[in-house]
């Protein structure tokens, strides 16, 4: 199976090498076009600059290695799509990934909406081919497309050279339909072929020649070539949807399940996580990946290695299946640390109702398994990935545990996403990340911001005011952004812009998001009054941040809301993301 994703940026290390390598594929196949190839970077990065969105598709091979690219144009204004390149490295020619490439393409431009696709192609006329090789190469790149009800259109001036002087080989404009049906209107390709002529040639060009080309267009509607090549008939093909990698993933472990605490009152139950997957898959939205096992060596990137042996061992160490809650909790010297291994978690510990037993360590430890496999995806490409996590995390500090949370997923995969870029972490869980704020307190490489219940009225109740803001070479990279009791959308919604503000200020090339849904009216455990539609509004304003984003689950303890929210949430950013694709 060929992998086909999509380029959004050059942000990423990963993105930056398949932008070479599409680089060098290109000049492989046209040399003199290196110093256009040489602008790639550019014509993602700065869509605005060139008037046009530019979404640049690669094959991948199993090692990474780009197999071949395609460079599509969306031209919002006219609302068409135009496939600027497509091209296979040389040697691995006719192994079929021109033609994945191209379902990918048509994939993408349904993505959007465009009501078509426009490519050049040369002509595979006789009379314009001086020699027999040209001729019968373009003849298969014409039957190629032909295959797809891609025709040229003919009976226009399109073909002329941009200046008289120049003399090219003719260029052939041809339309696909994408599958729509009904015949091209004159108008519609009027707008459509000046946009793609002031887009592409509009520096090279003579005056007044792209008026003469678009006032060419005088049939209606717009004449296509008969099929040449293919049973005559033969209409645009449907565009097939799986082609194009999804831009959203979700890991989820079933290793979750195994810290089960049976009391009374325990919201923190593994029917969460069912839940949340019923919530997601009915949204259509994502790809399913399984966990990879990454040992405890993430976890000492951002815990001490003391805390991380007690809490195993303590857990290795508990018989039956009844749980083990701290009890005593002595003021915290380094130098003195009680000798028994049920008195000693009070010293570990910041609260009374987070139990160690049997469990608790190998499930937070596959809890991170999944946070840092849905990191490894978005460094892999992936535009938005799901991380349900439970335990959740982000109330665990360097050397403290509680709030449910054992292990810090957030802040781990954070730590190993900033080895290769600028990080921030927006945390949107009713409650402080108190856990998240100590380990990057003092780090200016990883911004954090958090919207929370106010600490005078919430857990943990002695972090999270706004005058937190770091310390040392982290001062100025924490900020807190509490709200009081039974805050409803229209705050919430002008915090979370200020948190967005805060966020671009830093320029960070990926976004992690402590995701707890909380907030949400009715949750046992917070106050705001936030419904779906405040969920489906985050999403939205999160994706327009235009980052690679890493969810990471934290609370939400209604299981109602878990799925009206967690639906609501990614469709807000499936709607935002769709919207900055047609901007």
């Amino acid at each position: 199976m060929i992998r086909i994703r999509r380029i959004h940026s050059s942000a990423l290390p990963r993105d930056r090498d398949g932008i070479e390598q599409a680089r060098q594929t290109l000049c492989q196949h046209f040399p003199r076009l290196a110093a256009y190839a040489d602008g790639f970077a550019d014509m993602l990065d700065q869509p605005l600059r060139h008037g046009h969105r530019t979404a640049m598709l690669v094959a991948e091979a199993d090692d990474g290695k780009v197999t071949g690219f395609a460079l599509v144009f969306h031209l919002p204004a006219v609302n068409v799509c135009l496939l600027d390149f497509i091209a296979v490295r040389g040697e691995l020619r006719g192994g079929g990934t021109g033609g994945a490439l191209y379902e990918a393409v048509r994939e993408y431009c349904r993505q959007v909406g465009a009501n078509g696709l426009y490519l050049e192609s040369l002509s595979d006329e006789p009379a314009v081919n001086p020699s027999r090789e040209a001729l019968e190469a373009n003849r298969r790149r014409m039957r190629f497309y032909e295959s797809y009800g891609v025709r040229p259109i003919v009976g226009t001036r399109y073909e002329e050279p941009l200046r008289p002087t120049s003399a090219p080989p003719p260029v052939s404009l041809l339309f696909d339909g994408l599958g729509r049906g009904g015949p091209l209107r004159r108008d519609e390709a009027r707008a459509a072929v000046e946009a793609i002529l002031r887009c592409k040639y509009g520096r090279q060009a003579a005056p007044g020649y792209v008026e003469r080309v678009v006032a060419s267009f005088t049939d209606e509607p717009v004449r296509l070539r008969p099929p040449r090549y293919t049973a005559a008939g033969n209409g645009s093909r449907q565009v097939a949807a799986g082609r194009l990698e999804k831009t959203f993933a979700a890991v989820a472990s079933t290793h979750h399940a195994i810290h089960h605490v049976h009391e009374r009152g325990y919201v923190e139950r593994p029917a969460r996580v069912d839940a949340l997957l019923e919530s997601i898959r009915g949204t259509g939205l994502f790809t399913e990946v399984p966990p990879r096992h990454f040992g405890e060596g993430p976890i000492l990137t951002v815990h001490d290695r003391d805390f991380v042996t007690y809490l195993r061992t303590v857990c290795r160490t508990i018989a039956g299946s009844r749980p083990l809650y701290p009890y005593v909790f002595p003021v915290r010297r380094p130098e003195r640390r009680p000798k028994e291994l049920a008195v000693r978690a009070g010293y570990y510990c910041i609260d009374t109702f987070t139990p160690l037993d049997a469990n608790a360590y190998e499930a937070a430890r596959a809890s991170m398994d999944v946070a840092v496999t849905a990191a490894e995806e978005v460094l892999a490409g992936r535009r938005v990935a799901y991380a349900i996590c439970r335990p959740p995390g982000h109330h665990a500090g360097r050397r403290t545990f509680g709030g449910f949370c054992y292990f810090n997923n957030a802040a781990i995969a954070a730590h190993r996403l900033s080895r290769e870029a600028k990080v921030a972490v927006l945390d949107i869980d009713y409650h402080h990340p108190n856990g998240t704020q100590d380990i990057f307190y003092e780090r200016p490489d990883v911004l954090t911001v958090s919207i929370h219940g106010h600490p005078n009225e919430a857990y943990p109740y002695f972090s999270g005011f706004a005058d937190e803001t770091g310390q040392g070479a982290g001062l100025g990279f924490n900020r807190n952004l509490p709200l009081p009791d039974g805050c409803g959308e229209r705050p919430y919604a002008e915090a979370l812009d200020k948190a967005a503000g805060l966020i671009q200020r830093h320029k960070p090339a990926v976004l992690v998001v402590s995701f707890g849904l909380d907030t949400m009216k009715g949750d046992p455990t917070g106050s705001f009054d936030l419904r779906p539609h405040a969920m489906r509004q985050a999403g939205a304003r999160l994706a327009a941040l235009g980052l690679p984003t890493l969810v990471v689950q934290e609370g939400g303890y209604s299981l109602r809301n878990l799925k009206r929210g967690a639906a609501a949430f990614f469709g807000g950013m499936a709607a935002g993301l769709e919207a900055g694709q047609r901007t």
